[in-house]
């Protein structure tokens, strides 16, 4: 009876530690590079603010490109820095609603 009570109290322990990591969703964690990103590859662009899952502000680019799954590569990358501006200017704006 001992161990089945553990073994519950484990369980439930290891469940609250995997939910309290929280879920990044659709999130950039990261930047990359977009000095050699050409307009003409790009589709168009987001902001994501630091806002719910969302730790760090970025432009999150997307691409014509498509990854394996069929769906457009997104690039994030850091809208302070003059290349992103200057990409900003040219590709379109993508309007979300959530």
């Amino acid at each position: 009876m001992k161990f089945q009570a553990l073994f519950f109290l484990l369980i439930l322990t290891c469940m609250y530690l995997s939910l309290a990591q929280g879920s990044y969703g659709n999130c950039c964690l990261g930047y990359s590079k977009v000095g050699k990103l050409k307009a003409r590859r790009t589709l168009n662009y987001r902001m994501q603010e630091t806002d719910g899952d969302c730790n760090i502000r970025a432009t999150v680019f997307e691409l014509k490109r498509k990854d394996p799954t069929g769906n457009p590569m997104t690039v994030c990358a850091n809208p302070e820095h003059d290349a992103t501006k200057k990409l900003m200017r040219v590709v379109p704006l993508k309007i979300t609603v959530n």
